[in-house]
């Protein structure tokens, strides 16, 4: 959900059956980096194919779906349609550990276009570009997508594809279950880049940037966020927004604005995992938010949240700030850092080097 979440999506729509109570208890009506989730409990199994008939009430566009019991991690922007009749773009994988999977299994792909072959060791990786107009073939009632569905629109040249090479991982077997936390821990495991906001990543003039209109990046920010991005660091915001409590703007605006920036990035094909914030303030006018809290630094709250979520290798991680208090969180998370000299791409190259070679 987290990796969905870095890509510039409007919401996630989780459809469940099977011990739904947990699911929507983990996701319903919550809201990761600015990415709304929402919840839909099926009355009976519907099966793959059949729960997709409640999102013709919802949604009125192009989709993407994904299996719930697989993670393929590969950059979903190269999935895309090649043809304009086709109604599916489907993810393929190389089968090398999943002998028993028999479901849109011996695949092949020429011209783009998905057909079958006894030859062709590639399968269905989990993960579809659906166009809307594939919901008219959906009836309510139970029936299957890969048993059903799709083998019909291969066959009728309805589905075009893209092998991917990247780290793909079914839980959908007992092993691969027991196995599977050692294995993303493993996978996912790699250095932060902890960055703060003003003044770092963007021009902050008056203290208290809220207007799109007066957002403008920093040079060379853009290049070492690529950076990081091309080096598999994990990238994090983290920023005090005390105008949020002292009635300068609002939370509204603030996500606005960083929604905003998030789709100037996306567009570049740059992705931060997540923008933490705090809007409290002791000396604010905001009721609920004129308080001493733990999540506005120098304190560290936001910083420890972001850790219990994501596998980080901390003693190759860093921050980059332009205050003492950025750097105060800093030295209580146990991070390197260093201040902001204006040219963040040389920095970030120079930092990233010298923590990768220095002894643990």
């Amino acid at each position: 959900m987290r990796k969905l979440a870095r890509y510039n999506f409007e919401k996630i729509i989780v459809i469940g059956s099977y011990r739904g109570h947990l699911i929507k208890k983990e996701f319903a009506s919550k809201k990761i980096n600015f990415v709304n989730i929402e919840y839909i409990q099926e009355k009976k199994a519907m099966g793959t194919a059949g729960a997709l008939h409640q999102l013709k009430k919802i949604i009125n566009n192009d989709f993407l779906l994904f299996n719930g019991d697989s993670i393929f991690d590969f950059d979903l922007d190269k999935l895309k349609f090649h043809f304009s009749k086709t109604l599916i773009a489907m993810s393929l994988v190389k089968n090398k550990s999943y002998l028993s999977n028999k479901k849109l299994s011996n695949l092949t792909i020429k011209k783009n276009f998905i057909s079958f072959s006894n030859n062709s060791k590639l399968m269905n990786g989990g993960v579809y570009l659906i166009r809307y107009q594939f919901l008219n073939f959906i009836e309510n009632k139970f029936s299957s997508l890969e048993d059903q569905i799709i083998p019909k629109m291969i066959n009728s040249k309805k589905v075009e594809g893209k092998v991917f090479s990247d780290f793909f991982y079914d839980i959908g077997t007992p092993k691969n279950l027991i196995n599977a936390g050692k294995v993303f821990k493993k996978h996912f495991k790699r250095p932060a880049a902890f960055l703060d906001r003003d003044d770092v990543i963007n021009y902050d003039k008056n203290g208290y940037l809220y207007k799109i209109s007066d957002f403008k990046f920093k040079p060379n920010v853009i290049k070492a966020l690529k950076f990081l991005n091309d080096k598999k660091h994990y990238v994090f915001i983290i920023t005090n927004q005390a105008g949020i409590a002292k009635g300068k703007y609002t939370i509204n605006d603030f996500e606005n604005l960083s929604k905003f920036i998030k789709s100037c990035l996306s567009l570049k094909k740059i992705y931060i995992e997540e923008v933490k914030f705090c809007p409290h303030h002791p000396k604010g006018i905001v009721k609920n938010l004129k308080k001493r809290c733990l999540c506005r630094k120098p304190q560290n709250k936001l910083f420890k949240e972001i850790i219990k979520n994501y596998d980080i290798d901390v003693k190759k991680s860093f921050m980059v700030g332009d205050k003492t208090s950025d750097e105060e969180m800093a030295n209580k998370s146990k991070l390197y850092f260093e201040f902001d000299y204006s040219n963040l791409l040389k920095q970030v190259q120079k930092i990233t080097k010298k923590l990768k070679n220095e002894k643990k």
